[in-house]
Order: C-alpha cells, then sequence, then structure tokens
C-alpha cells in the first residue's frame, strides 16, 4: 500500500525528525501540535519581559542533527549557529568544596587531582577511556540502529567487541561501576548524577550508562536562542521539504480501518485521512485509551513503578551572592543514595535533594548586572497523576531547595514575583499518559533498555517516535527515534517503489 500522507502527532524532537526525513523523501506530511509552539520538552516560558529555556538545556551529541540535516539535502551549521561551553558544569558541596568540570579531560584531572588527589584523578581519565568504548561500541550497534534484543545487539557487535563490552561490567550498576574509578565520594556523587539525566536511579542504572561522560566529552554547546532554536531549525528544515505544521490543534483519535491506520480525528471533530500516523508522545496514552480505543492495544504502557523521574522546576530572574555562578551549576548534599530511595521508593522529594542551576545569561554576558535569567530544578517522583501538588507542597519543595542552596554557600531566593513554577502534576498534564515522568520509562536493571518498543507497533501504519520509545530520552535519543521512525515508515513499502534512499545516507542537495 502507497504511504504518501504521513500524520505526526506532535512536534517534539522526535516528531520533528521524522517530519523532516519523511518530507524529504517525497511524503505529504501534516505536523499536528496542540501546543502554541514546536520543541515539546524544549520549551520557553516567561517571566516578567523575559523568556527562560524551562526545559533541556544541554546540546550534545551533535552528530545526530548534523546527519539528520544532511541527509535531508542541508547543512545543519548553516541553519544554526552554536558555541562551544569550555566549562561543561560547576559542582558544590555542602560539606566544602567545589570542582568544575571542563571540555579537555586534562584540565578536568588536574582539577580533581587537587580536589580528591591523584587516584581519583587516574581513576577519571580511567573513566573517560572506557565510556569512550562503551559509547564507541553502542553508537551505531544500539543508539542509531532499530530497536535490538540481547540477541541481535551481541550479534551487532560481534564476538570479540562483545568481550571488551563484557570486561566493562554491564551487569553492574553505575553506582558500583564508579567506585571502581574514583574513591571520593563526592566524585561518585558528581559522575552517579548523569544516571538524572534518563530519569534513573545511578543505583539500578547499568554500568554502559557511563557512556554519557564520553558524550558530553565531545562536546556540549550553547544556542545563542536557546534549545527552543533547534525546534525552530528542525521545523524549518521539514517546512523547506513541504511538511505542513498545525499548531494549537489536538488529536481526540487515531482511527483505524480493516486493522490499520485511517487517520485522525482532532478534538475540533474535523477529520483527516492518513496512509500512516507518527505518534510522538508518551506511548502510555495509546495504551490507556487517551487516543481512541481502536490504538490501546497497538503498545505497551509504562507502569506507575517503571516511571522514569519527574522534577520540580522555578523559572525566574533573581540576584545570587556567594560565588561566581557557571552556566551550568549542580548542588550536592551528602547521601546521595538515599535520595533515590525517596524518589523511587517513598515516592517523595528528598528532604535535601540535589538542586541544578541553570544560569542562562553568564554565557553571553559573564556576570551579569543585576538579575538574572535562571532554571532551578530538583527532581521528584512522576506521580503527578495520582498526587495533588498544593501550595504548601511547593512551598515546602522551595524551602528545602533553598537550604541546600544556602549549605553550599549560595545566596538565592526562590519566590521571585515573576516566577514560574512546574511539578509533576503539571507535566502529567502537558504529556498525557506520562504521569509527570520527563523520561518514560525509567533505565533499571540489565535489560531495561531492551524494554522500550520500537517504532513500529502492532497496528499496522501506526508507528511510534520519542524518548518513551527506543532508543530512549534526551533530545539527541529522541531525535533518532523520530529518524528510526521515518526509516520504518519508508521501509514498509520500499519494494513497492523505484528510488530506495537509506535513512542515514545524505539526500540529494536540493537546488
Amino acid at each position: 500500500m502507497s504511504q504518501d500522507r504521513v500524520i505526526v502527532i506532535g512536534a517534539g524532537a522526535g516528531g520533528l525528525a521524522a517530519a523532516a526525513e519523511l518530507a524529504a523523501a517525497g511524503r505529504e506530511v501534516i505536523v499536528l501540535e496542540s501546543a502554541a509552539t514546536v520543541g515539546g520538552k524544549m520549551h520557553q516560558v516567561r517571566s516578567g519581559e523575559h523568556w527562560i529555556d524551562a526545559g533541556p538545556t544541554v546540546f550534545t551529541m551533535r552528530w545526530v542533527f548534523e546527519e539528520l540535516f544532511e541527509n535531508c539535502g542541508e547543512q545543519f551549521a548553516s541553519r544554526l549557529p552554536f558555541h562551544p561551553i569550555t566549562t561543561l558544569a560547576r559542582h558544590w558541596w555542602t560539606t566544602g568544596g567545589s570542582l568544575d568540570l571542563h571540555a579537555d579531560p586534562q584540565v578536568t584531572a588536574a582539577d580533581i587531582a587537587a580536589f580528591s588527589g591523584s587516584a581519583d584523578a587516574e581513576g577519571y581519565l580511567r573513566l573517560c577511556r572506557d565510556s569512550g568504548k562503551v559509547f564507541d561500541l553502542l553508537k551505531n550497534t544500539f543508539m542509531a540502529a532499530p530497536r535490538p534484543n540481547p540477541l541481535s545487539l551481541a550479534a551487532r557487535i560481534g564476538l570479540r567487541k562483545l568481550t571488551e563490552l563484557r570486561r566493562l561490567r554491564p551487569h553492574q550498576s553505575l553506582w558500583d561501576a564508579l567506585g571502581d574509578y574514583v574513591l571520593d565520594p563526592r566524585m561518585r556523587q558528581l559522575f552517579g548524577r548523569y544516571a538524572t539525566y534518563i530519569g534513573s536511579s545511578p543505583l539500578e542504572t547499568p554500568a554502559t550508562l557511563m557512556l554519557i561522560t564520553h558524550a558530553e566529552q565531545q562536546g556540549v554547546w550553547v544556542l545563542p536562542g536557546g534549545m527552543t532554536s533547534l525546534a525552530r531549525a528542525m521545523q524549518h528544515l521539514s517546512e523547506s521539504h513541504g511538511a505542513v505544521f498545525r499548531l494549537n490543534t489536538t488529536v481526540a483519535e487515531i482511527n483505524a480501518d480493516g486493522g490499520r491506520v485511517s487517520g485522525v480525528t482532532l478534538q475540533s471533530g474535523e477529520q483527516l485521512k492518513a496512509d500512516a500516523v507518527v505518534f510522538n508522545g508518551d506511548r502510555s496514552a495509546l495504551a490507556t485509551g487517551q487516543l481512541g480505543l481502536e490504538v490501546t492495544n497497538a503498545s505497551t504502557a509504562t507502569t506507575n513503578t517503571q516511571r522514569g523521574l519527574s522534577a520540580v522546576t522555578w523559572c525566574l530572574r533573581a540576584d545570587s551572592a556567594g560565588f561566581p555562578l557557571s552556566y551550568h551549576n549542580v548542588f550536592f548534599d551528602q547521601n546521595y543514595p538515599q535520595e533515590f530511595t525517596s524518589l523511587f521508593n517513598e515516592q517523595r522529594v528528598p528532604e535535601r535533594p540535589t538542586v541544578y542551576v541553570c544560569a542562562q545569561d553568564r554565557l553571553m554576558l559573564g556576570q551579569p548586572e543585576g538579575p538574572e535569567r535562571l532554571l532551578v530544578l530538583v527532581n521528584a517522583p512522576a506521580n503527578g497523576d495520582v498526587v495533588d501538588w498544593t501550595l504548601e507542597d511547593m512551598a515546602q519543595v522551595t524551602a528545602q531547595a533553598e537550604a541546600v542552596l544556602a549549605d553550599c554557600g549560595l545566596k538565592l531566593s526562590l519566590n521571585s514575583a515573576t516566577r514560574r513554577t512546574a511539578n509533576p502534576a503539571d507535566f502529567a498534564h502537558r504529556f498525557p499518559g506520562s504521569g509527570g515522568s520527563l523520561y518514560g520509562q525509567a533505565t533499571h536493571g540489565l535489560l531495561s533498555s531492551f524494554a522500550r518498543p520500537g517504532a513500529k507497533t502492532r497496528l499496522p501504519g501506526l508507528y511510534l517516535a520519542g524518548g518513551t520509545v527506543h532508543p530512549g530520552p534526551g533530545v539527541p535519543m529522541a531525535t533518532l527515534s523520530g529518524r528510526l521512525a521515518a526509516q520504518a515508515v519508508l521501509a514498509e513499502n520500499a519494494e513497492s517503489r523505484s528510488i530506495k534512499r537509506p535513512l542515514f545516507q545524505p539526500a540529494p542537495k536540493s537546488s
């Protein structure tokens, strides 16, 4: 069956990537987005007269976007300027001490030697080498490949390299593995925090997640217009190939006819026919009937106990004092394992949470004069569909976050008159089916990475993209999921077409 019209539901990173690939391949593409802007979790909020990035703040794995744009006949750098960050993050502890991570591992190693000793500096350099090996082994065999199972992944890696991967102890938790590299508990906290990038606990995430260390060493960049400029660039790439975007448009149902997707019904009652649909939303929204009864069996839901983390966020302009902030700043308390017991077992924000502060004016202005734009975040359980977050709850978490900041030496009030806050209940409302999780299913246990569904669903013509499906959460991974969804759409009827273009090869340059 010809698949000439494809509807993409959701203009997050996965939906945008799928739309670009499909439009470049000659399909008629309609993107339906319930919000007023594209980007999904890449979004901004207004604090007074100022706009603040309120979602992802880290731009990494640039190769993902360069390949996407090249495959659509354009150069990423010509669409979107970017600037490298030399100080990746600044870390502070209530027990004392601070440490910067740098783009240059040798500079970081020297700082670690002064901070916690030469043994940890040497361990850090070993971690860098081993994380690079993991990244190289999994880049094309897992991240950029259709959903594998353990056997197919082993076949892709090959026997010799599989033995090398086993030497890196994927059966261990990230937390346990880090103990073999660094001795200072503060260093273990620092690198264990990478598990939260995918909404998980370092105590339960496989050690292979050390690859995030290498992903950051490949480069971290800042986009002058914020992360939302990346979403707009992907939108413009899609539109340049004919994709049509309909914003402020909510899909009520995905329709099926004769055991196959046939289109969608909008909340307004309008019906749109389609040969294929790419759903870029939380996969649980399908399984729980929020897109109609005809698609409830197309995919499985993430159970409440499987959900990755949510967050409480504050976007505000404020003055800070005590020490100079960098762009990315992390403030740690003691007893990191207890934090994840609170989040996952007790389903509550810990009394002494780790606090992340993104000082969004620092890179361009250095030391701003007067109030500066800040995104402040603490992790929270994804219980926004079952727990009411009251004003008292928010006041308590605000006080807890401020106390950790103060004990680290930073004077900062989160009670600005123009602040904008969000909590798990807000995220649950914004992302149906998620319960407030910003990452889909937590990556806990050796086989957890294989538990996410691939692009194809049980219903012919319906495909999945986004952070709740393979290869996982995060802007680069969600972008890869969109490319894989487009590949699956194009592959379904490839035999009936005379022109076949592999997904990960450049498209002809447009004139």
